[in-house]
């Protein structure tokens, strides 16, 4: 097995791999702890933090958790409208049953205004249990890739997951700013993440 000190080290620097460079040419370089680097064995980049023999050469800190990629505003915004077709698409075809066993006109008529209702709530009662199962997230965030977790990217509980997705309201009820706030925030959080203290995170993969 070859040793960490002839370990051939990709880098990138803006946004271009760079090298392979050995652990002594590293030395040369000024890397900082976010820099994107990989080995031999490694399946994707990591942050030079993460490794212990990088903390070692340049001092770095141990990270408080696994960094992570965090996913970006239309990626969520996907994953929620994939769900919303699903759930929609499951009560069309409930609808539809309805109409062909139900004559009178007012009962086809409530059945649209109770869909209203339904439709939503669903959506919250499946989000709720789906962001704490073993899964992290939705359909619609699973075809996405990305997963809710918390702050040290660990799976959250149901408790943190109804508090998230109660907390929703408030970010809609800012005029959707709680929502445009993740564009600013570094970890690309709404305000509802960050009440419940937690990270929606995707694959990183370069």
């Amino acid at each position: 097995m070859t040793s960490n000190l002839f370990a051939l080290y990709t880098i990138v620097v803006n946004g271009k791999p760079q090298g392979p460079y050995t652990l002594e040419e590293l030395k040369q370089l000024k890397l900082s702890p976010g820099t994107f680097i990989r080995k031999p064995g490694m399946d994707d980049y990591k942050e030079a933090q993460e490794l212990l023999e990088l903390r070692e050469l340049f001092g770095f800190a141990a990270p408080k958790f696994t960094p992570q990629y965090f996913a970006s505003f239309d990626q969520r915004l996907m994953a929620w409208a994939i769900d919303y077709f699903l759930i929609t698409l499951i009560y069309a075809v409930l609808v539809f049953a309805g109409f062909l066993l139900l004559e009178d006109q007012k009962e086809r008529i409530m059945i649209l205004i109770i869909g209203g209702v339904l439709i939503p709530l669903t959506k919250f009662v499946y989000s709720v249990f789906a962001d704490a199962s073993k899964t992290q997230g939705t359909i619609g965030k699973k075809l996405m890739e990305i997963k809710v977790t918390d702050e040290h990217a660990a799976r959250i509980s149901f408790g943190v997951s109804l508090l998230r997705n109660a907390s929703k309201i408030l970010s809609s009820l800012s005029l959707c700013f709680g929502y445009i706030y993740s564009f600013i925030d570094k970890k690309r959080r709404c305000f509802h993440d960050i009440i419940a203290e937690t990270l929606v995170i995707k694959d990183r993969l370069l």
